[in-house]
Protein backbone atom coordinates (compact mmCIF):
# COMPACT_ATOMS: atom_id res chain seq x y z
CA UNK A 1 0.00 0.00 0.00
CA UNK A 2 1.43 3.35 -0.99
CA UNK A 3 2.02 5.94 1.69
CA UNK A 4 0.01 9.09 1.29
CA UNK A 5 1.28 12.51 2.07
CA UNK A 6 -0.29 14.31 4.99
CA UNK A 7 -0.69 13.40 8.62
CA UNK A 8 0.35 9.93 9.73
CA UNK A 9 -2.51 7.47 9.99
CA UNK A 10 -2.77 4.66 12.51
CA UNK A 11 -2.44 1.05 11.32
CA UNK A 12 -5.37 -1.23 12.06
CA UNK A 13 -3.86 -4.09 14.06
CA UNK A 14 -6.80 -6.32 14.92
CA UNK A 15 -9.80 -6.66 17.17
CA UNK A 16 -9.83 -6.44 20.94
CA UNK A 17 -13.42 -7.64 21.18
CA UNK A 18 -16.74 -8.06 19.43
CA UNK A 19 -19.94 -7.04 21.25
CA UNK A 20 -23.21 -8.87 20.66
CA UNK A 21 -26.54 -7.67 21.93
CA UNK A 22 -28.62 -10.44 23.45
CA UNK A 23 -31.99 -10.56 25.20
CA UNK A 24 -30.80 -12.35 28.33
CA UNK A 25 -27.25 -12.79 29.66
CA UNK A 26 -27.83 -16.14 31.40
CA UNK A 27 -29.63 -17.58 28.38
CA UNK A 28 -26.83 -16.35 26.08
CA UNK A 29 -24.16 -17.95 28.29
CA UNK A 30 -26.13 -21.20 28.25
CA UNK A 31 -26.57 -21.06 24.46
CA UNK A 32 -22.91 -20.31 23.66
CA UNK A 33 -21.77 -22.73 26.37
CA UNK A 34 -23.68 -25.51 24.62
CA UNK A 35 -21.09 -25.62 21.84
CA UNK A 36 -18.06 -23.72 23.17
CA UNK A 37 -15.67 -24.35 26.05
CA UNK A 38 -14.88 -20.98 27.60
CA UNK A 39 -14.01 -19.06 30.73
CA UNK A 40 -15.70 -15.85 31.75
CA UNK A 41 -13.56 -12.75 32.02
CA UNK A 42 -16.34 -11.00 33.93
CA UNK A 43 -20.09 -10.84 34.33
CA UNK A 44 -22.85 -8.51 35.57
CA UNK A 45 -26.62 -8.34 35.12
CA UNK A 46 -26.16 -6.47 31.82
CA UNK A 47 -22.87 -7.89 30.45
CA UNK A 48 -20.78 -11.02 30.22
CA UNK A 49 -17.30 -11.29 28.76
CA UNK A 50 -16.21 -14.60 27.22
CA UNK A 51 -12.43 -14.88 27.31
CA UNK A 52 -10.69 -15.66 24.01
CA UNK A 53 -7.11 -15.40 25.28
CA UNK A 54 -5.97 -11.93 24.25
CA UNK A 55 -9.45 -11.02 22.95
CA UNK A 56 -12.99 -11.38 24.21
CA UNK A 57 -16.60 -11.71 23.14
CA UNK A 58 -18.84 -9.24 24.97
CA UNK A 59 -22.47 -10.19 25.47
CA UNK A 60 -24.62 -7.17 26.27
CA UNK A 61 -28.26 -7.23 27.32
CA UNK A 62 -30.58 -5.18 25.16
CA UNK A 63 -31.03 -6.48 21.61
CA UNK A 64 -33.58 -4.21 19.91
CA UNK A 65 -32.84 -4.34 16.17
CA UNK A 66 -34.05 -6.84 13.60
CA UNK A 67 -32.15 -10.05 12.87
CA UNK A 68 -28.83 -9.61 11.07
CA UNK A 69 -28.71 -10.47 7.39
CA UNK A 70 -25.28 -10.30 5.76
CA UNK A 71 -23.67 -8.66 8.79
CA UNK A 72 -21.91 -11.30 10.85
CA UNK A 73 -18.70 -12.09 12.66
CA UNK A 74 -16.39 -15.08 12.25
CA UNK A 75 -15.75 -16.93 15.50
CA UNK A 76 -12.54 -18.94 15.27
CA UNK A 77 -12.53 -22.37 16.95
CA UNK A 78 -10.11 -25.25 17.24
CA UNK A 79 -12.66 -27.83 16.02
CA UNK A 80 -15.26 -26.59 13.55
CA UNK A 81 -16.84 -30.03 13.10
CA UNK A 82 -17.42 -30.37 16.86
CA UNK A 83 -19.40 -27.12 16.69
CA UNK A 84 -21.36 -28.40 13.68
CA UNK A 85 -22.29 -31.59 15.58
CA UNK A 86 -23.33 -29.59 18.67
CA UNK A 87 -25.45 -27.17 16.66
CA UNK A 88 -27.22 -30.08 14.94
CA UNK A 89 -27.87 -31.76 18.30
CA UNK A 90 -29.26 -28.42 19.58
CA UNK A 91 -31.47 -28.23 16.46
CA UNK A 92 -29.96 -24.89 15.48
CA UNK A 93 -30.62 -24.22 11.79
CA UNK A 94 -27.37 -24.01 9.83
CA UNK A 95 -27.75 -21.48 7.03
CA UNK A 96 -27.36 -22.64 3.43
CA UNK A 97 -24.05 -21.97 1.74
CA UNK A 98 -20.42 -23.04 1.92
CA UNK A 99 -19.83 -21.75 5.48
CA UNK A 100 -20.95 -22.81 8.95
CA UNK A 101 -23.28 -19.87 9.61
CA UNK A 102 -26.26 -19.72 11.95
CA UNK A 103 -28.33 -17.24 13.94
CA UNK A 104 -28.21 -17.19 17.71
CA UNK A 105 -31.59 -16.86 19.47
CA UNK A 106 -31.32 -13.03 19.36
CA UNK A 107 -30.66 -12.74 15.63
CA UNK A 108 -26.88 -12.34 15.68
CA UNK A 109 -25.42 -14.08 12.64
CA UNK A 110 -22.36 -16.14 13.55
CA UNK A 111 -19.89 -17.85 11.21
CA UNK A 112 -17.78 -20.61 12.74
CA UNK A 113 -14.25 -20.70 11.32
CA UNK A 114 -11.63 -23.41 11.86
CA UNK A 115 -8.30 -22.04 13.15
CA UNK A 116 -6.00 -24.30 11.14
CA UNK A 117 -7.21 -23.17 7.70
CA UNK A 118 -7.11 -19.37 8.00
CA UNK A 119 -4.45 -16.68 8.22
CA UNK A 120 -5.54 -15.39 11.65
CA UNK A 121 -2.87 -16.52 14.11
CA UNK A 122 -2.68 -16.39 17.88
CA UNK A 123 0.78 -15.87 19.35
CA UNK A 124 2.26 -19.11 20.69
CA UNK A 125 2.34 -17.79 24.27
CA UNK A 126 -1.39 -16.93 24.05
CA UNK A 127 -2.25 -20.39 22.70
CA UNK A 128 -0.15 -21.93 25.49
CA UNK A 129 -2.05 -19.86 28.07
CA UNK A 130 -5.34 -21.03 26.58
CA UNK A 131 -4.27 -24.69 26.81
CA UNK A 132 -4.08 -24.90 23.01
CA UNK A 133 -0.32 -25.08 22.45
CA UNK A 134 -0.69 -28.01 20.04
CA UNK A 135 -2.99 -26.06 17.69
CA UNK A 136 -1.30 -25.77 14.28
CA UNK A 137 -1.91 -24.18 10.87
CA UNK A 138 -2.53 -26.12 7.66
CA UNK A 139 0.13 -25.97 4.93
CA UNK A 140 -2.24 -23.84 2.80
CA UNK A 141 -2.68 -21.30 5.62
CA UNK A 142 1.10 -21.18 6.16
CA UNK A 143 1.62 -20.55 2.43
CA UNK A 144 -0.87 -17.67 2.55
CA UNK A 145 0.96 -16.21 5.54
CA UNK A 146 4.37 -16.73 3.87
CA UNK A 147 3.25 -14.69 0.84
CA UNK A 148 2.83 -11.78 3.26
CA UNK A 149 6.09 -12.47 5.10
CA UNK A 150 4.14 -13.63 8.15
CA UNK A 151 4.72 -17.39 8.27
CA UNK A 152 5.17 -18.86 11.74
CA UNK A 153 8.74 -19.70 12.64
CA UNK A 154 9.79 -23.28 12.00
CA UNK A 155 12.31 -25.08 14.19
CA UNK A 156 14.90 -24.61 11.46
CA UNK A 157 14.28 -20.84 11.29
CA UNK A 158 14.36 -20.56 15.09
CA UNK A 159 17.69 -22.46 15.29
CA UNK A 160 19.16 -20.29 12.54
CA UNK A 161 18.03 -17.08 14.27
CA UNK A 162 19.44 -18.32 17.59
CA UNK A 163 22.82 -19.15 16.01
CA UNK A 164 22.92 -15.72 14.33
CA UNK A 165 22.23 -14.02 17.68
CA UNK A 166 24.91 -16.11 19.37
CA UNK A 167 27.43 -15.22 16.66
CA UNK A 168 26.73 -11.48 17.02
Amino acid sequence: MARRSGPRKAHAVGFNHVALEVGDIEAALEFYGSFLEFELRGKSKRDAFIDLGDQFLALQKGRRQARDDGRHFGLVVDDKEAVRRSLKAMRVKILPGPFLDFYDPWGNRVEIVGYKNIQFTKASHVLRGMGLASLKKSPAAIRELAKKGMAPATRRRRRRAASMRAAA
